[in-house]
């Protein structure tokens, strides 16, 4: 799940990304179009990950979790586009 919560005074959006998955650890990347060095997500006691952010206003960010350092998968709840790679990534819509 992605919550945003914008502000009136502020050029930026927090953004809370939530992913329910079995790991030892997540990091989500991409964003701010950083995909070699990734920001790990918190375990909460529930078993699930998340993680705030601080985005950019009007702008767009494509994404993926990476679990494990071994699998990569995209938001559930998030659109999607295709990537260079053949594949596709999560896309967020500040």
């Amino acid at each position: 799940m992605i919550e945003k919560k914008y502000f009136k005074t502020k050029d930026y959006c927090k953004v809370k990304f939530n992913l329910n998955v079995e790991a030892k650890k997540v990091e989500i990347l991409g964003l701010n179009g950083e995909w070699k060095k990734g920001v790990a997500m918190d375990k909460k006691k529930d078993g699930s990950f998340s993680i705030d952010v601080n985005l950019p206003k009007d702008s767009q960010h494509e994404f993926k979790y990476l679990i494990d350092k071994k699998h990569w998968i995209n938001d559930p709840e998030a659109a999607t586009t295709l990537n260079v790679f053949g594949t596709s990534n999560s896309v967020i819509s500040i």
